[in-house]
């Protein structure tokens, strides 16, 4: 199994420097607050398409009073076929600050490489209104989710996100061309209809992933997707709504033109998770509820990956133990335990993460430093 055997970050937020050594277990770390816990889980997110964790400027994660940018080093090792494998990524100024990826000390085209070595899933307190609140939140959670097991849903988004901005430019600019138009929406429906298809799949092996865990320590969930091409896609092939979407956006051009945006598209998708044993959508359920819903979606991901994945997935848990009662905490390290995977766990008490015992390395997180507690 492969495993993350080696954090160095420079000039990362708090941290000036730091070699942190690892012996493949997952990692328990307890502090106070504000001693750089979640720094340090915000850097492994780097090591990833995207923003992070904290979805930050990358000028705002240099450290202060540095001005010559940051960088962030994993080292993994797994196996035996595996070679050991350095991973890193820095962000250089001047400003706007750019994210270089490099693996084996070798440059890399974008960050989109990591995914052959590692994914990486999280869940922060920030997410823990996911349910309650705007569809963007849930759409960017699902797809993250989604490219951990489909490395082309990177690729979809980006296309898609671009010709749409393309087509919006063109629209209000009052002189856009019909043929060009035309292009750009055909663009819009070709990858729309794959991430609409992307997340369909993802839907399904949560499902699977659900049936895997065989445990009743967090509800099992359904999870409905709600779409225009979402829902086509279940009663069409990908080809007919490819070329329904296409015409849609044609005939929306005046009422997009109007709005300043695109009214259609997998950009207006959602989710919505049931919770299964109450027969309640998750947006009524308990603040406790929730919580217990979305580390169970998060577990059932894991599993669903176990198998489906080309890359290993890297759980980074932020404060989730602290709401929970001793019973879920003993039951979700027991399911770490048996998924696997090296989850990285942040919490400000170090008797949170008593239930995980010598199947976790504790450290303890200062201004000073970190410590390994034997």
């Amino acid at each position: 199994m492969r495993r993350i055997r080696r954090i160095t970050l420079q000039d990362f937020r708090s941290y000036r420097q730091l070699d942190l050594v690892l012996d493949g277990r997952s990692v328990a770390l307890s502090g106070a607050n504000g001693s750089g816990k979640t720094n340090l889980l915000e850097a492994l997110s780097m090591v990833s398409p995207g923003r992070g964790l904290r979805r930050a400027a990358l000028g705002d994660m240099q450290r202060q009073g540095t001005q010559g940018g940051w960088g962030v080093g994993v080292q993994l090792m797994g196996e035996a076929d595996f070679e050991p494998t350095p991973l890193s990524v820095m962000a250089t100024p001047p400003a706007p600050f750019r994210k270089v990826a490099r693996v084996d000390g070798s440059s890399a085209p974008s960050a989109g490489v990591f995914l052959d070595y590692l994914n990486f899933s999280w869940l922060t307190p920030a997410q823990d209104r996911l349910f309650v609140e705007g569809a963007s939140e849930r759409r960017r959670f699902l797809d993250r989710m989604t490219l951990s097991r489909d490395k082309a849903h990177a690729q979809s988004s980006t296309q898609y996100e671009k010709a749409m901005r393309q087509r919006t430019a063109a629209l209000l600019s009052g002189r856009s061309d019909p043929q060009v138009l035309t292009i750009l929406e055909r663009q819009m429906a070709e990858n729309g209809v794959a991430i609409a298809a992307s997340r369909r799949v993802m839907a399904g092996e949560l499902v699977r992933g659900y049936a895997a865990l065989r445990s009743g320590a967090f509800p099992s969930a359904s999870l409905s997707l709600s779409g225009r091409l979402e829902e086509a896609l279940g009663t069409q092939d990908a080809a007919t709504v490819e070329d329904d979407f296409a015409e849609a956006l044609a005939r929306s051009r005046r009422r997009d033109a109007e709005a300043g945006r695109a009214l259609i598209g997998p950009h207006r998708s959602d989710f919505e998770v049931i919770h299964l044993e109450k027969a309640q959508p998750a947006r009524l359920c308990s603040t406790g509820e929730q919580k217990a819903l979305l580390i169970g979606l998060v577990l059932a991901h894991a599993a669903a990956l176990d198998e489906a994945a080309d890359a290993p997935l890297f759980l980074l848990l932020d404060e989730v133990a602290a709401h929970l009662d001793s019973d879920r905490r003993a039951a979700l390290a027991d399911i770490l335990t048996e998924l696997g995977c090296q989850a990285f766990m942040t919490g400000t008490d170090s008797e949170l993460f008593a239930p995980w015992g010598a199947r976790a390395q504790h450290f303890n997180v200062a201004a000073d430093g970190i410590t390994e507690q034997l």
